[in-house]
């Protein structure tokens, strides 16, 4: 009697599970996300890590040693560059290198996923495309205490006030 209780239980439980999950699945899609045009005279690279293998594993961004900011899975940071070449790298187990040619006035994009490693996940750092960071409409900003000392990541007040900025223009 007790196993047969506890069996409905678990069959009622997987039930309610299975048609919340599929409640979210018809919910209206999220908002798109809004990118603000970079500042004069700079570029900006929007970086994002969709979710998929290595959830647990961040995908700490660095430019010149500095952490610009750190991605745990399904999250995304606006950088703003000035002109010229930068190199982007993130490290686990490997060690991954971006080198991007930023031009003013351009925004390009660079998605972090993370492929099987020896002992832990290696981060693979690489070139997208904004269909592929829209592609992935539930990305959320990381928060601040994600963010490092190197210069450049669009804190949250920081992309707010650009967004107000490019929608009076």
């Amino acid at each position: 009697m007790i196993r047969n209780l506890v069996f409905k239980s678990v069959v009622a439980l997987a039930l309610t599970s299975t048609q919340a999950f599929a409640a979210e699945k018809n919910e209206t899609p999220f908002a798109p996300i809004a990118i603000p045009a970079p500042p004069e005279g700079k570029g900006q690279v929007v970086f994002f890590r969709p979710g998929g293998m290595g959830f647990a594993i961040g995908c700490s961004v660095k430019e010149k040693g500095q952490r610009v900011s750190s991605l745990g899975a399904g999250r995304y940071f606006i950088m703003v560059a000035g002109p010229g070449r930068h190199e982007f790298t993130v490290k686990s187990e490997a060690k991954d290198t971006l080198a991007l040619e930023v031009e003013a006035g351009e925004t390009q994009y660079a998605a972090c996923q993370i492929k099987m490693g020896i002992m832990l996940g290696r981060p693979d750092l690489a070139q997208s495309s904004e269909a592929e960071f829209r592609k992935h409409g539930k990305l959320k900003l990381v928060d601040a205490d994600d963010m490092g000392p190197g210069e450049g990541a669009l804190r949250p007040e920081q992309l707010a006030a650009a967004l107000a900025a490019s929608s009076e223009k």
